[in-house]
């Protein structure tokens, strides 16, 4: 009969079979021990035990994950909102908010009044990849670099840079509005998805590099805008992977034998090229003829060291351009396009109101579309019912916790306003599922809206550097299509708003409109 020293049987070797199968069991015993042990504290004795939300998400952040990767997240976020109230625990770590008119303050707002004892609530660097280049962008950056390149890029976005810039995008526009005409000349559909793309891509590669993308010059896709999505959705997977490794080595096991590396290749692809382009357009600046761009603004700052940016945050700050100058823009046009064709009478109000003020496409500036109260309206209805990053911007909460929308939450949670969940939600709006410009207009039955909580371009000092740009943009196409034709939607049964999944942005289907030139 053996003998046994301790636990361990007579004779027993590391390597042999017994000892890995013994190894390998006591490993899988730990590790499911640990995770039992995580599930019931996060769910019983977490510092965040008090925030109501689904079991499953409390207890580890799989079901968070899981929607992340499928695209469904927005839907679920909504539906937990709607099921837990105003603050809801969407995994251990992590609270979504959609009480707005205090968590956009406590959360992102500048930290002055009730909030200057308050630490600042830093970017939570778990949800935002690291670029290509090891350098973060205006989006990531830490407050001290921050900013130095708002400080730095601010000039190249300002009212005065804006009408300097007029001249190029009214010609991209005017690009626009010619190309769609010669399509309904031979009587085509068009994807206005696809050309509202082009039409962004086009401005803000421009306005970055010096030169555009040429699509609407071309009629023709720009493997760049593809690049652009690929690489936002493998930012996204990179992340999961990162803040949860289970789904790392889920991907690994799934993939074995197989190229899974496309998407991440895409991302490495597009910022090196975006380099390139980058110093290309730094070797013109200060030659004759230099364009008003981005940079011409950017390089008459290098000179101050408060404000210098190094080459590597210049290519940075242009991947960032492209992205959030392009995507999002097309995306809101798309979104407002679809609203009002299938809102006729919203459709009809805002056409009215652009035949009877312009009389020609010269006519229709700037400065013009910005006095015009219903187009205005319809925007940030289409912004409401459709903001073009929907989910949060997650920021962590300071050393010694704060109080958020009066729910106490300890230092180092993740926290954001959930802008869909928000603008969705009975809590902030009368019907909020019906697309109604006049709500922003004063309209009597709409005078309880929780208008505080409307934040597109989000709230405080590291708020959309663009927004001025981006209505700008929107404003003009919108205005010169509705003003040279009568739009269609080609398939009026199509759900174009249910079949989209989210990947940070929406990815979009085919939006088919049918042209009408107008008589005039």
């Amino acid at each position: 009969m053996a003998s046994t020293t301790g636990v361990l049987p007579a004779g027993f070797r590391l390597f042999s079979l017994t000892g890995v199968a013994l190894s390998f069991g006591s490993f899988f015993a730990l590790a499911t021990f640990y995770f039992l042990y995580s599930l019931v504290y996060n769910v019983f004795f977490h510092p965040l035990k008090h925030i109501p939300g689904p079991l499953l998400a409390r207890a580890c952040g799989i079901p968070y994950s899981l929607r992340m990767r499928n695209g469904s997240i927005n839907a679920w976020i909504k539906s937990q909102h709607d099921q837990y109230g105003d603050a809801v625990r969407l995994a251990p770590g992590e609270v979504s908010f959609i009480s707005g008119e205090t968590a956009w303050p406590d959360i992102y707002g500048f930290r002055i009044g009730r909030h200057k004892n308050t630490g600042h609530y830093l970017k939570d660097k778990n949800w935002y990849a690291l670029p290509v280049n090891g350098v973060r962008s205006l989006i990531s950056a830490d407050t001290e670099r921050h900013s130095c390149m708002r400080r730095n890029l601010s000039h190249a976005f300002s009212d005065r840079a804006l009408r300097q810039q007029e001249p190029l995008i009214q010609s991209y526009v005017d690009l626009l509005v010619q190309r769609i005409g010669e399509h309904a000349a031979e009587g085509k559909d068009m994807d206005i998805t696809q050309w509202y793309n082009y039409t962004t891509f086009d401005v803000i590669a421009d306005l970055a590099f010096g030169e555009p993308l040429y699509c609407l010059r071309d009629s023709t896709h720009h493997i760049w805008i593809s690049m652009v999505i690929t690489s936002v959705k493998a930012a996204a997977f990179s992340i999961i992977q990162r803040k949860y490794p289970l789904f790392h080595y889920y991907d690994k096991l799934c993939n074995l034998g197989k190229d899974n590396t496309t998407m991440q290749q895409t991302r490495i692809e597009f910022s090196q090229k975006a380099h390139e382009k980058v110093e290309r357009r730094l070797e013109k600046v200060g030659k004759e003829d230099e364009k008003t761009d981005f940079f011409s603004f950017i390089v008459k700052n290098q000179e101050n060291e408060a404000k210098k940016l190094t080459r590597e945050e210049m290519t940075t700050n242009a991947v960032l351009f492209l992205i959030a100058g392009s995507e999002t823009t097309a995306t809101t046009l798309s979104g407002a396009t679809y609203l009002l064709l299938k809102n006729p009478d919203a459709y009809t109000k805002l056409v009215q109101e652009i035949r009877s003020t312009f009389t020609s496409l010269a006519d229709i500036t700037i400065e013009g579309v910005n006095k015009m109260n219903y187009m205005i309206a319809c925007l940030q209805e289409g912004l409401r019912y459709y903001p073009p990053v929907p989910t949060g911007f997650p920021r962590v909460v300071p050393k010694g916790g704060d109080h958020i929308s009066g729910h106490y939450i300890p230092e180092g949670t993740s926290v954001y306003m959930s802008q869909y969940a928000a603008n969705h939600s009975t809590r902030n709006y009368k019907d909020p599922e019906a697309y109604v410009p006049e709500r922003w207009l004063g309209d009597e039955r709409y005078k309880d809206d929780n208008k505080d909580i409307f934040n597109p371009f989000s709230f405080g000092p590291r708020n959309c550097l663009g927004k001025n740009l981006a209505l700008a943009e929107m404003r003009l196409v919108l205005a010169k299509l509705l003003f040279k034709f009568d739009l269609e939607l080609v398939d009026k049964e199509k759900d174009w708003f249910g079949e989209q999944k989210l990947f940070t942005l929406w990815e979009k289907g085919p939006l088919m409109v049918r042209f009408t030139p107008v008589q005039q």
